[in-house]
């Protein structure tokens, strides 16, 4: 082929994927044509990027064996004494109980559990605690982390796990091949060499776009820990480029391990084929429970429901006082966003920070176009300058709360296996409130004034990075 034939064969390809876009694939408008844009007025960048992230036939099918793999594994109504969703003591509220039932009537039920929780907010205090509940492992660890680097952190958690492993201890660690590019070889050997299991969550082609964003650690089925903070010295504030690191993660002691547990069981037997999910030593009478009421809920690319964006919009729109809002990524789908500017219209304090200092150019670029509509809608806008702020957490009114792995973004409601914990207590959540307070000591609020006054540079961007949000 003459090479001066190439690019004529691009546009006629990318012609091809924007045929197939429009008439064969079911994607939401805003994700259609953003990718219509790129291949349109990229051709060649926009031909490799869609080649690699965008066509989805192979990835179509991987997903749908993943869906009718843990629809087989279920909760039953069997099993509802288990996982009881009842209000046994009458005292729920309505907007706890539609929410709790979105949860249950999800495509893998998540039901409530009573627990002790602990908030985390910086990483130190974090790995200090999960590095001591690990060595006092007797059984079993289950580990699914989105990104472990092999820097001292990630080098300790392993000295701990093959340790562990040594004594006959199950060590199973599931993890992302692209979040996890940095760990080296030779940490995974010496776990395996010791006895412990270590397997990637998904094939190359499919984890390139579609990554496993979880991070939930189970031991011993009595404790189990869920959050945004991942294995690596940011997240204990040790890197120049980001200084402090300002997350969020809970650890919990109670009923809601065995959610947690379910949720791995599940990742693990479609990534290896190992079945554990009927064996009863996972899901051990507990020793600790406190009086938290928590749901645990995930979602993927695995399944069209977006399970945690409902759960999110059903808060939302159930908040009568206010709505605080931490999140790195603000780039919110069109039904998010209506129901934020809805709620802020009709006189709920909606409050949302994110970073002042960006992970990712494009990224800070949407953010600010999506906060020039919150403030239109009279939504407040903080960007948190002590540091990174990486924190995933929504509480409306102090009484329901939640943290985990989702983003306020397009990417965690669609294409990230994400996992979240619904806090129905509202001890915990009038914590998480005060916890956003003292943070907006550390914020700049981005009043309309300041929005106004940005350059035309920046304005310009937002304009290009907000036309392809729906696919960053």
């Amino acid at each position: 082929m003459d090479i001066t034939s190439l690019p004529l064969l691009i546009l006629g390809l990318n012609l091809i994927f924007i045929i197939i876009l429009i008439f064969f694939e079911r994607r939401d408008p805003s994700s259609t044509w953003a990718w219509v844009l790129i291949l349109a007025l990229l051709p060649l960048v926009g031909f490799l990027v869609y080649l690699f992230f965008g066509l989805s036939p192979r990835k179509r099918r991987y997903f749908q064996k993943k869906q009718k793999h843990d629809r087989k594994k279920m909760i039953t109504p069997n099993d509802r004494d288990f996982f009881a969703p009842e209000d046994q003591s009458g005292t729920r509220a309505t907007l706890e109980k539609s929410i709790i039932k979105l949860g249950f009537n999800s495509r893998v039920p998540s039901l409530v559990g009573k627990n002790n929780i602990k908030i985390y907010t910086h990483g130190e205090d974090k790995f200090r605690d999960l590095f001591q509940d690990l060595r006092q492992a007797e059984k079993f660890i289950h580990i699914n982390y989105y990104a472990i680097n092999g820097d001292w952190l990630g080098e300790e958690l392993f000295d701990i796990l093959t340790h562990k492993a040594s004594e006959g201890v199950e060590v199973r660690l599931l993890y992302d091949r692209m979040g996890c590019r940095n760990l080296p070889d030779y940490l995974l050997k010496k776990l395996r060499s010791a006895g412990g299991r270590a397997v990637k969550f998904a094939p190359f082609l499919v984890d390139l776009n579609y990554r496993d964003h979880r991070k939930n650690v189970i031991i011993d089925g009595q404790h189990g820990y869920i959050g945004g903070i991942n294995v690596g010295i940011e997240y204990v504030g040790e890197t120049d480029r980001f200084g402090d690191w300002r997350d969020t993660h809970l650890r919990l002691s109670g009923d809601s391990v065995d959610s947690l547990q379910h949720r791995f069981l599940l990742d693990w037997s479609f990534a290896c084929g190992e079945e554990l999910l009927d064996e009863e030593v996972y899901f051990p009478s507990k020793e600790e429970k406190g009086e938290a009421e928590v749901q645990i809920v995930s979602s993927g690319p695995d399944s069209e429901a977006q399970e945690i964006k409902i759960m999110f919009l059903r808060m939302i729109y159930g908040a009568s006082d206010s709505i605080y809002i931490q999140t790195p990524y603000f780039i919110p789908d069109e039904s998010m966003l209506e129901a934020l500017k809805v709620a802020s219209q009709t006189g709920v304090d909606v409050r949302i920070m994110i970073p002042a200092q960006p992970d990712h150019p494009f990224v800070y670029a949407a953010n600010n176009s999506f906060v020039g509509e919150m403030l239109e809608a009279g939504a407040r806008c903080f960007r948190y300058r002590k540091g990174f702020l990486h924190s995933k957490m929504m509480v409306i009114d102090e009484r329901i709360g939640t943290v985990g792995t989702a983003n306020m973004d397009v990417r965690s409601f669609k294409l990230n296996f994400e996992i979240n914990a619904f806090i129905y207590d509202q001890e915990t959540s009038a914590e998480l409130a005060e916890i956003f307070r003292r943070d907006l000591e550390d914020s700049i609020e981005i009043t309309p004034e300041l929005y106004d006054s940005r350059s035309w540079n920046m304005k310009f961007k937002e304009s290009l990075y907000r036309l392809i949000a729906p696919v960053l």
